[in-house]
């Protein structure tokens, strides 16, 4: 099962707007670098999104403070502790993401719609270097 990076996003702090980015650079144990959510040994380091998903609710990227979005991957059918293989590096799925209180600023009531459904968790296995366009993989 593979699918394809279409937007990449980072944030310098808590509720600070997310930067749209060309590439990124992952670091093991940690997350991805600039992120205020990169913290060593944090089960939430990195928070990756469908582009499918994200269209059926009328999102555009990075709306909904991913950090990486994607295409062609069926994320939500991941369990714990797959691996992926993400550009140059590699993630292990942690847990789905619970939609967040902020989901309802974007759109009232959709906080409820996207239960199960925004997106999953992972932390960073193996550091490299992420670009737009690079594939993601589940790592055999």
């Amino acid at each position: 099962m593979s699918g394809t990076i279409v937007g990449l996003f980072i944030a310098s702090g808590k509720g600070v707007p997310m930067q749209a980015r060309q590439s990124v650079t992952a670091i093991t144990g940690v997350g991805l670098e600039g992120d205020w959510h990169a913290r060593p040994e944090s089960k939430r380091q990195v928070l990756l999104m469908d582009e499918e998903t994200l269209s059926e609710f009328g999102l555009p990227p990075g709306r909904i403070r991913e950090n990486i979005t994607t295409r062609g991957i069926d994320l939500k059918s991941l369990e714990r502790g797959t691996p992926l293989r993400v550009g140059n590096a590699i993630f292990e799925i942690t847990l789905p993401c619970t939609p967040c209180e902020f989901i309802d600023e974007i759109r009232p009531g959709l906080r409820e719609k996207m239960m199960g459904q925004r997106g999953m968790l992972a932390r960073v296995v193996q550091g490299g270097e992420i670009k737009i366009g690079d594939v993601v993989e589940v790592k055999q």
